[in-house]
């Protein structure tokens, strides 16, 4: 428990623990961690040690939109809460989920080229006059086949990614794929998703459709506050879809992209621990 309340803590803002400054440093995250009772003491090389362990580390931050979600807090701290359920940090109490879904929408899928990296020929000053010249992807604007969507869901427990794609993203396609994941487990399990507050999601005046069902069956419906998707961890796992499917690419039909798309998440779902995999997840997931 300290060692997640310290981690918790390391990544969070002073300025939501009312303190002057932007970031932490190992003496003032260390003092202040002494000073509120998580630790009775802490050296400062023992904290950097035990942020390593934990997966934190100094990042450089290029861009950062602050929420303005007046419930930014409470939202927050149940998203986190539930990933400490998945992680296996907290026990869940009677009626809390026990299985923690991530779930967002990728797109749109348009059949434009992707730049990305290939094995190619050197060029250069002194290259052979003989060899060919290196290839060139070709510019392409007059596809006229629409966009599609990807309906995606990332299983914490299990670490195992799904996905539909749908040719159009609204609530009834959103209620739908929610009603694959409830399928996915039996009714008297409880389960969480976990999604961003886009409005075909949400709970409103005029349509109450996501909370009646979520109430029918025994689902949870947790939001990232305003402006914070980067708490949603399936973010990351977009991360990867791109750089292994999509980077490089010029398809030249949907059903071509869509069959790239599901094979890699068959793929993906029997390799968790490809090194590569790995990698490119931990170095995009903030949550």
């Amino acid at each position: 428990p300290e060692r997640r309340e310290i981690k918790k803590i390391a990544k969070s803002k002073p300025v939501e623990h009312n303190l002057p400054f932007s970031t932490w440093s190992l003496v003032k995250l260390a003092d202040f961690l002494v000073a509120e009772g998580v630790v009775d003491d802490i050296s400062h090389e023992g904290l950097r040690i035990l942020l390593r362990e934990e997966g934190v580390s100094f990042q450089r931050v290029k861009t950062w939109k602050t929420s303005k979600d007046p419930d930014y807090a409470q939202k927050k701290a149940r998203v986190e809460h539930l990933y400490a359920i998945a992680d296996g940090e907290v026990i869940p109490e009677d009626g809390e989920p026990e299985i923690i879904f991530c779930m967002d929408e990728f797109g749109p899928l348009n059949l434009q080229p992707h730049p990305g990296r290939q094995w190619a020929e050197r060029s250069g000053r002194h290259k052979n006059p003989d060899r060919a010249p290196r290839p060139r992807r070709r510019a392409t604007y007059t596809r006229p086949h629409g966009v599609r969507h990807l309906f995606a869901a990332y299983d914490l427990g299990k670490d195992q990614l799904y996905g539909h794609i749908k040719k159009t993203k609204n609530r009834s396609k959103y209620l739908e794929f929610c009603r694959y994941l409830r399928s996915l487990h039996p009714a008297k399990v409880r389960i969480a998703i976990i999604c961003d507050n886009y409005s075909p999601h949400l709970t409103t005046k005029r349509c109450q459709r996501v909370a009646t069902w979520a109430d029918a069956n025994n689902v949870e419906i947790a939001y990232t506050p305003t402006n914070s998707s980067w708490l949603n961890r399936i973010e990351a796992q977009f991360t990867a879809l791109r750089y292994f499917t999509l980077d490089g690419t010029d398809h030249a039909s949907h059903k071509e992209q869509g069959s790239m798309i599901r094979r890699y998440i068959i793929w993906r779902n029997h390799h968790t621990h490809d090194q590569q995999l790995r990698t490119v997840v931990n170095q995009a997931n903030v949550a």
